[in-house]
């Protein structure tokens, strides 16, 4: 992960602006670019807040070492 890399967002719940580190995120990867989503944990309200990954989100977060989880369809 990139040391020191900090992301500025907005909380859903709160609707605080809150700079956070890379290593609180998440990134999950579905089947489709509409699928992609990041999250993390309102240090304000404490609210678990979950967006929309458009493609320069996507490549600012794997960047900067988020760790990612990729959504595959089970088999069978």
């Amino acid at each position: 992960m990139e040391p020191g890399t900090r992301f500025k967002v907005y909380c859903s719940e709160c609707r605080e602006k809150v700079e956070l580190p890379a290593e609180d995120f998440r990134l999950t990867l579905g089947r489709t670019p509409a699928q992609a989503h990041y999250s993390f944990g309102c240090p304000r309200c404490g609210a678990a807040v979950r967006k929309p990954a458009g493609e320069k989100i996507v490549e600012a977060l794997t960047g900067a070492g988020v760790r990612t989880m990729r959504l595959v369809p089970a088999e069978g």
